[in-house]
């Protein structure tokens, strides 16, 4: 981050410094919360978890190189101590961000954030220097770190803001405040802790009742396909820009095709311009996370050349995102096991028949968390459509949610062998390695929590003589 001395953080955070030999030493490093991380001229944030407490490491990163430690109490070695270390971390990030005069965008969406804030950030930085979230680190610790690893030579600052409740992005806005703010789109993923559609309409509408007006560069980017989205450009003094497949959209994408290999293809259509766009990501789903990282790089300045290039080339840079890997076999492997919800979840079938035309397709699926009393009906949905969209064969995974998948599967017309229920993600792959053949196409998707990725994991181990090797 930039360089800041102890005085100045213990200023700007309300702490006290306890055993600082030099207060005007100084911050050049990074700010980081794992000890493993520190080094020199870095500044620790001693958290206190379940597990671990932070301030027991406070030796060992100084002695790495760190110049204090940020905790909630003294700890031996030079410190700024204060009474919540995550309301400090915040304040810190906020200083930072104020001082610097970056350009900050943030987004929300019940899904496909961390994709579009990934698109957003590789179409951003073709112009300048651009910071962003790295993985899925959109809470009220997550947010600050990005925020403060922002130099003097940042440009945009890119941070994926996600929600679990009302209040919660009203709160990471006060922490890092947006010129730009995007909503993608308020679908079923942690229903079962808002309640319904309208109340995490309200939690996303948050990001765009923060924005700055219009007059002072304020910019909301909403869905126009989005009813519950495109509502809140009255919510907002910013300037409301729309993206979607609407012909009402100010950037939209017409003649939307997959090409063999299911990766989509569009012309993009922007108030500057049109230009062609061929994706190296999978799905159509992407289509309207492209269209929203096209719309904040139009208010940003760019040509509709300049991004179709640069969304074009973009890849995926979070893991186990509709990761696509092909073995020496011929088997496919599409790993999309971060998360899911019913949206991701029916985009990602989809992405699979698109992927596996002409050959076999098995999706192998877990439960999708957090869906309250929509859980029942969702997964259902989830196993019908599977059969709608012919896929060979579903390998539903788990418990009680993976049952109901089969349930709907069953209730769909599939009465053979196309469906199966199993225990667990060893049963799973025990499974495939006796039924995959060369040319099929596996997808593997459930809720995080689930750890899927170990199938996806274990089916591309393969031996010298291309068997799964199972973990």
């Amino acid at each position: 981050m930039i360089t800041l001395s102890l005085a100045e953080i213990a200023e700007v955070v309300g702490g006290r410094m306890h055993d600082i030999p030099d207060a005007s030493a100084e911050v050049t490093g990074p700010v980081v919360r794992d000890s493993r991380e520190a080094g020199p001229g870095s500044l620790f944030v001693a958290f206190v978890g379940e597990r671990v407490d932070g301030h027991d490491f406070a030796g060992q990163v100084v002695e790495a190189g760190a110049v204090a430690v940020l905790g909630s109490r003294p700890v031996g070695v030079p410190a700024i101590v204060v009474d919540d270390v995550q309301a400090a971390l915040g304040a810190l990030a906020r200083h930072v961000v104020r001082r610097l005069g970056t350009t900050l965008v943030a987004l929300t969406g019940s899904a496909g954030k961390t994709s579009t804030k990934d698109l957003i950030a590789q179409v951003l930085r073709r112009k300048a220097p651009t910071v962003f979230t790295p993985g899925s680190m959109n809470n009220e610790v997550g947010m600050p770190l990005t925020a403060l690893t922002a130099t003097d030579e940042t440009k945009f600052l890119v941070l994926e803001m996600g929600a679990r409740g009302i209040g919660h992005i009203r709160y990471l806005c006060e922490l890092t405040p947006p010129k730009i703010g995007a909503v993608l789109n308020v679908g079923s993923a942690h229903i079962g802790e808002f309640g319904g559609r309208e109340q995490i309409a309200q939690a996303k509408g948050e990001l765009v009742e923060a924005l700055p007006p219009a007059e002072e560069g304020g910019a909301a980017i909403l869905n126009a396909d989005d009813p519950l989205v495109r509502a809140m450009a009255s919510r907002t003094k910013a300037k409301v820009i729309l993206f979607g497949e609407s012909g009402e959209a100010d950037v939209r994408a017409e003649n939307v095709r997959l090409t063999d290999t299911g990766q989509p293809s569009f012309s993009l259509h922007t108030p500057s311009g049109a230009s062609d766009v061929t994706m190296r990501l999978y799905g159509e789903h992407h289509v309207s996370n492209a269209l929203a990282a096209a719309a904040v790089a139009h208010e940003l300045g760019m040509s509709a050349d300049e991004i179709a290039t640069a969304l074009s080339e973009a890849g995926s840079l979070s893991r186990w995102r509709m990761e696509v890997t092909e073995r020496p076999d011929g088997v496919t492997v599409v790993n999309d096991a971060y998360n899911a919800n019913p949206e991701s979840m029916k985009a990602a079938l989809r992405a699979l028949v698109a992927i596996g035309k002409g050959r076999r397709t098995w999706a192998v699926l877990g439960k999708m968390a957090e869906l309250g009393d929509e859980a029942l009906a969702e997964h259902d949905a989830v196993g019908r459509l599977a059969v709608r969209l012919n896929v060979s064969k579903l390998v539903a995974v788990g418990g009680r949610e993976a049952q109901w998948l089969q349930l709907g599967a069953y209730n769909e017309g599939s009465w053979g062998e196309e469906s199966v229920h199993v225990s667990d993600a060893q049963a799973a792959v025990d499974l495939l390695r006796s039924e995959l053949r060369p040319g099929d196409v596996v997808l593997v998707k459930a809720s995080r929590s689930v750890g899927l990725e170990s199938v996806a994991t274990a089916l591309l181990e393969t031996g010298a003589e291309g068997e799964v090797a199972a973990r």
